[in-house]
């Protein structure tokens, strides 16, 4: 390698880390070889006035062809937001409201704020949201370019979801000033070993766990745990590659096929708790400011109650605010737990924790000390801007001062509802699971939990049918609680339809119902009667981990029909909640405002 084979490699598009995996050596190596040369990127101005006027929006992007530096770097204090990247399945856009949020904060305070990102579609990179915007991937390479070409005071890491977060150690180690919870604390409950010791120290439960670099730990780990268990790679976007195992044969498989397990990328294998509820709760906090961790403050913004059972990505799962069925006894529980951890990990910032209860018992899942998808739901629900004052508290102000020290409890119900492409994946089975497959999420607010949850599901592009005929076909392991269920939607005045497994159990329950050939059997069947808009609701649950092929043609029926369909029980329940609701009383519809209490102060008002 030369200085001029580097520079037209560099004038080609070739990373510092392409350039060095093909010449045998590092990044760092290649890196401190190309400035010790000279060869550093110039920032051009995009041209938004197609050359007709002189343009001058603060938007740039990087290039090594020679010409004009045309990024002037002011004098100011400036603070670097990291964007989430690229949009796709896993990468929210939540993560982009955060980061416009820290923007608009941060400005407030005195701040320039320059923006990284490098998804067109997205708020973070309208030129107008930041003082200045690059237009460039979030790759170490490239965000220290700016951080030194700009002078910055720091970087926020945060906000941008796991693309970002990953960078933190690295940015931090080539000189950046990361701002909020340190990369070290982030590190901890990154990493499976720290983790753990920690939840030890503080005497908080987790699930049994073990990390295996090769299939024969992980099959020895999980014999010790007993199935079933879940598996999935450590620093994983989305839950990518996540997936319940029910025995020896499926984890060898996935140990095969599905990772590349290595002792720098271990995989994680939890015991999987069946039928236990799951809470994500989001809080703001300062205590990382003070020497004693016990002076600062953290506040619950939300605590968010999964209506399907543990076990579905909390990006794809329908969750209530307040939680609807937890005791007062175990929500003290999950708000000791989140104080504790947060000063145990001197959080600066947003913190975001995911719990399974079974029974009385409160397990921790997992911990990220970031922004999390559920911060503009919460956000918008108490009606408080987490994420704005998040960004305040890691440029240096402290929730007292801020006025926000108090939990925000709402007197009304919100609910989440995630919106999903399968319409667009003809084939693609629609059972959730712990990889994440939503593209968006809807909200439904009531006094009456049934009513907004009706309204979550019409938000969702899925209304809740007011009568006509449900379709329902169990797995064995909910044949118990068939009954209960068919009674609800009989009650409700719906007509049963059923293939003669099922309907056998509903009938021996004394229920009517319509028996329906199953599709191997012949015609007319369910999705012949899906077909022809004879059904108004599918309730169709997996009988196992592979689910049968015409469990499959059922339910991607039922998209294409667009006929609503639940895939578990409890959200089967709480479609017969809602639309018993709204044969009750109907709805109203009312601005988000409205339901905000007035004598709530405005928290980052000082009002």
């Amino acid at each position: 390698m030369n200085r001029e084979l580097l520079a037209k490699a560099k004038s080609y598009g070739f990373s510092d880390k392409q350039i060095a995996h093909l010449t045998g050596t590092t990044e760092d190596a290649v890196r401190a070889e190309r400035k010790q040369t000279g060869l550093i990127p110039s920032f051009r101005l995009v041209d938004t006035c197609a050359a007709e006027f002189e343009a001058y929006t603060p938007y740039f992007y990087s290039t090594y062809d020679r010409g004009d530096d045309e990024s002037t770097p002011s004098t100011k204090r400036k603070i670097m937001i990291l964007g989430g990247g690229p949009n796709r399945i896993g990468q929210g856009i939540e993560f982009d409201y955060c980061c416009v949020h820290a923007a608009f904060a941060l400005k407030e305070d005195g701040f320039e704020t320059i923006m990284i990102n490098s998804n067109p579609e997205t708020v973070s990179t309208d030129y107008d949201t930041s003082d200045k915007l690059y237009f460039e991937p979030l790759t170490l390479e490239d965000v220290l370019h700016i951080y030194e070409r700009e002078k910055c005071d720091g970087a926020i890491a945060q906000f941008g979801g796991q693309t970002p977060l990953n960078l933190a150690l690295g940015l931090q180690a080539n000189g950046v000033t990361i701002i909020g919870t340190s990369p070290q604390n982030i590190e901890v409950a990154e990493d499976r070993k720290l983790f753990s010791a920690m939840l030890e120290k503080l005497n908080i439960p987790q699930p049994s766990n073990g990390t295996a670099t090769n299939e024969t730990e992980a099959v020895a780990i999980a014999a010790r745990l007993g199935y079933p268990v879940l598996v999935r790679p450590s620093f994983v976007l989305g839950g990518r590659a996540m997936q319940i195992v029910y025995s020896d044969v499926e984890l060898s498989q996935y140990m095969r096929f599905a990772v590349e397990a290595s002792p720098e990328r271990p995989v994680l294998v939890d015991k999987f708790l069946e039928d236990a509820t799951e809470v994500d709760v989001d809080c703001i906090s300062d205590v990382g400011q003070f020497e004693d961790p016990a002076q600062g403050t953290t506040v619950v913004g939300g605590m968010l109650e999964h209506i399907e059972f543990a076990g579905v990505h909390s990006g794809d799962a329908a969750m209530v605010l307040p939680p609807h069925t937890l005791s007062q006894k175990v929500i003290g529980v999950i708000r000791d737990y989140t104080h504790a951890m947060a000063r145990e990990l001197k959080v600066i910032g947003l913190m975001n924790v995911q719990y399974a209860v079974k029974g009385d018992t409160v397990y921790v899942l997992e911990v990220n000390p970031r922004a999390s998808r559920t911060i503009p739901f919460v956000s918008k629900a108490i009606g408080v801007p987490l994420a704005k004052l998040a960004a305040k508290v890691m440029a240096g102000q402290t929730l007292t001062a801020l006025g926000f020290t108090q939990e925000i409890w709402p007197t009304y119900w919100a609910v989440k509802e995630s919106v999903f492409p399968f319409n667009r994946f003809h084939g693609q089975d629609i059972l959730l699971s712990p990889e994440m497959r939503s593209t968006g999420e809807v909200m439904g607010l009531d006094a009456d939990l049934g009513v907004a949850y009706a309204k979550s599901q019409i938000a969702a592009g899925s209304p809740l049918p007011m009568g006509g005929k449900v379709f329902i076909s169990v797995s064995n392991a909910h044949k118990r609680e068939l009954a209960a269920i068919g009674k609800l939607y009989v009650d409700l005045g719906f007509e049963l339809v059923s293939t003669s497994g099922t309907a056998a159990v509903l009938m021996e329950a004394g229920l009517k119902v319509q028996k329906v050939h199953k599709l191997s059997e012949g015609r007319p069947n369910a999705i012949d009667l899906l077909k022809n808009r004879e059904i108004q609701l599918v309730i169709n649950t997996p009988s196992g981990q592979t689910p049968r092929s015409d469990e499959v043609k059922i339910r991607t029926t039922a998209v294409y029909t667009n006929t609503p369909i639940m895939t578990t029980l409890s959200g089967a329940k709480a479609a017969a909640l809602g639309i018993a609701a709204l044969k009750r009383a109907g709805y109203a519809v009312r601005t988000v405002q409205e339901y905000y209490p007035t004598e709530v102060a405005r928290p980052g008002t000082g009002k």
